[in-house]
């Protein structure tokens, strides 16, 4: 089972200053490449206070890059309907040479309204748009002389450069949280499937899941399906110390979302059915129920364990990214927190097997 490392800033300047966070995150890449870990993910955002200090997950990754052996890469998501498939082709695969061939690309679709609004993209039709993008980056990654005549973007003969080093593609990785159809395309499509089971009750997303594992099967393809989740984590000495540190940090990665996700209190798209007052859903979540209901790992070494092993047994995943930077953490205590997780946690779920 894999373990990696997910970073979603929620910090603003008062609480950590943008230099400090990415000192903070480059430190903390550089310890999970020594002791093991599978990723290093970062997601793409906008504007706000919610994943705003990260518009550009590949050029994080480059620096990561520098510093680190090892560790794989992993775009936490892209956004593919704000950008020209060509960028993204040629960028992906010159971060896919500068690190050795350590490149995981992952795309999600956007959904905050306001960034569809800024960059003046239309949320209906974005499905589409997500699609045709997509579909046309793996195309010229694999193939030279690439055309496209899709309603959001055309070009003809097109050879992208550089090419990747992995062949014949950076594995591809989509995010997936609501819609059953779009954990089906990913399998269909034989991608691997992020997950981030915050506001959905696992055993639903376990569900989601076995469908996305369901549609990989009866496509044929010749590789196994792969599945990971990104959940906060937080690690003390005991789990009292752990609760009394994490629940303000929980609480203020909550605020920090539901201020963005308030833009959904009037905005209703056909491609977005169920996201309409999202808002009210993630301020009805306090950190105690955040913990219990399995969306947050928060314990010392001992509990932590435990709950990895329900967790991956509950979702049938193969693999965790761990976010360690939720809350406007300080540097010291979310190094001390991954450091706990990797000495005397990571031992003992390293192993444990895929159910």
């Amino acid at each position: 089972m894999q373990h990696g490392l997910s970073y979603l800033p929620d910090a603003r300047e008062t609480d950590l200053p943008a230099p400090d966070y990415f000192r903070m995150l480059l430190e903390l890449s550089a310890l999970g490449d020594q002791a093991g870990l599978s990723h290093v993910k970062i997601t793409e955002h906008y504007l706000r206070h919610y994943g705003g200090y990260c518009p550009s997950p590949l050029a994080f990754l480059s620096a990561v890059a520098a510093r680190t052996d090892r560790i794989r890469l992993l775009t936490g998501c892209l956004l593919p309907v704000f950008h020209h498939p060509v960028q993204l082709a040629s960028e992906t695969a010159m971060v896919d040479a500068m690190s050795g061939g350590r490149l995981d690309v992952g795309f999600a679709r956007a959904y905050l309204p306001y960034e569809f609004e800024t960059f003046g993209v239309p949320m209906d039709g974005s499905r589409n748009r997500f699609v045709d993008t997509v579909t046309a980056v793996c195309e010229l990654w694999t193939r030279e002389g690439v055309s496209a005549a899709t309603p959001h973007f055309a070009f003809r003969d097109a050879t992208t450069l550089p090419r990747p080093v992995q062949r014949p593609h950076p594995p591809v990785w989509i995010a997936a949280v609501r819609s059953r159809s779009s954990f089906a395309w990913a399998g269909e499509r034989g991608f691997g499937l992020l997950v981030t089971p915050a506001l959905t009750p696992l055993e639903e997303m376990a569900d989601h899941i076995a469908v996305y594992r369901e549609s990989h099967l009866a496509a044929g393809h010749d590789h196994r399906p792969r599945v990971l989740a990104s959940l906060p984590l937080f690690v003390a000495d005991t789990t009292a110390r752990a609760r009394e540190v994490a629940d303000p940090l929980l609480r203020h990665y909550l605020a920090v979302w539901a201020a963005s996700a308030a833009a959904w209190g009037t905005t209703v798209s056909t491609d977005y059915r169920g996201y309409t007052g999202m808002e009210r859903a993630i301020r009805a979540m306090t950190p105690e129920r955040f913990r219990t209901t399995g969306s947050a790992v928060v314990g010392d070494p001992a509990e932590v364990v435990d709950r990895v092993h329900a967790i991956a047994e509950v979702l049938d995943v193969d693999g965790f990214l761990w976010q360690v930077d939720f809350g406007a953490v300080d540097p010291v205590t979310a190094r001390g927190s991954v450091v706990r997780f990797c000495e005397q946690v990571l031992p003992s779920v390293a192993g444990v097997p895929v159910p």
